[in-house]
């Protein structure tokens, strides 16, 4: 979850008792928020970045805490294409221009705005998609010298990546454009170009909008077949969310709704999945893995509600899960 806490894209005491917290109550996975890749592609001024080497010094200090809590530490790269230069929710959460603490240009496949009240962005050139995918492989190496075991690329929710794959947000008619294998072509040279610098005995993970909830758009048919591509490419889980393309699209939210999208890309793209989406209890987050619908479960707002989710849940399903000896008299 976005924490809208950084300065210039440095991590700071906020993020290591905010992730640190989740470690102490042994989730087994700890992942950043949506790390920005470049300067520009953050969703607000806010936002946490490793588009430079400075970042990776406060990033290590909280990795490595999270690494000797017993968790696995990792960290999801993103860009937020049209939906970047925006203030943070607590501020408002509009767009914003220089005077504000935004910037111009913003980026996306096509000129054409997320929705009224947006900046209007620039079609980004092969150069400069050519220098997103480097900053993506730049990111990857900096993940790896701030010691982190996992790698998720962010690919949904209305973000850069997932404006190239949807057919509502890319209009273009060159090779990154048009058919399938052409809108999926941004995301498959992010992959390769992740993979020539991140080993590969490290996950990598991708997040993926399963559906945009609107006729004409990204469908669960196209996720699965993006699914088979991405696994030969080298990823290894996808992360099953949906929605954010297109401001207006009616989702039939509820308990574990996007769960049925994780089962689907499990079972017919062969491949590891992670459900997400309302996911706030012991005993339908263990129903999940039981029943097969995925092979992990990634819990967003029930962890910024309790850190200690999982010590709750292993009293809850009579697990044995040792707490910190710190907090012995407690769990």
């Amino acid at each position: 979850m976005c924490e809208y806490s950084s300065e210039d894209g440095l991590a700071n005491d906020w993020h290591l008792v905010h992730l640190g917290s989740r470690a102490v109550g042994r989730a087994g996975l700890v992942l950043t928020e949506a790390t920005a890749v470049t300067a520009d592609g953050r969703i607000s001024p806010d936002d946490l970045g490793i588009w430079k080497d400075e970042h990776v010094e406060m990033l290590a200090r909280i990795l490595r805490f999270i690494d000797r809590q017993g968790s696995v530490a990792g960290v999801q790269l993103a860009h937020a294409g049209f939906k970047a230069s925006t203030s943070a929710p607590f501020k408002g959460h509009k767009s914003i221009g220089e005077t504000e603490g935004g910037w111009q240009p913003i980026w996306a496949p096509s000129a054409t705005p997320f929705d009224e009240g947006y900046q209007t962005p620039r079609a980004l050139d092969r150069t400069g998609i050519d220098q997103i995918v480097q900053a993506f492989a730049d990111a990857a190496r900096r993940c790896q010298m701030a010691g982190a075991k996992v790698i998720e690329i962010h690919a949904a929710h209305g973000y850069l990546i997932h404006e190239f794959l949807s057919p509502l947000t890319n209009h273009r008619d060159d090779e990154f454009g048009g058919s399938f294998e052409n809108r999926i072509c941004f995301l498959s040279l992010i992959v390769e170009a992740i993979r020539s610098v991140w080993p590969e005995r490290l996950p990598l993970f991708v997040r993926m909008s399963a559906t945009d909830w609107v006729e004409n758009g990204w469908t669960l048919e196209d996720s699965i077949a993006l699914a088979k591509e991405l696994k030969k490419r080298g990823v290894d889980l996808i992360d099953c969310s949906s929605g954010g393309a297109v401001p207006k699209a009616a989702i039939p939210v509820g308990a574990g709704y996007q769960v049925p999208f994780a089962r689907a890309i499990r079972e017919q793209a062969d491949i590891a999945t992670g459900a997400v989406g309302l996911i706030t209890t012991a005993a339908q987050a263990d129903q999940i893995i039981r029943l097969g619908d995925a092979d992990l479960v990634l819990l967003a707002r029930e962890f910024l509600r309790d850190p200690y989710f999982p010590l709750h849940a292993a009293r809850a399903l009579n697990h044995s899960l040792e707490g910190p000896p710190q907090y012995g008299r407690a769990f």
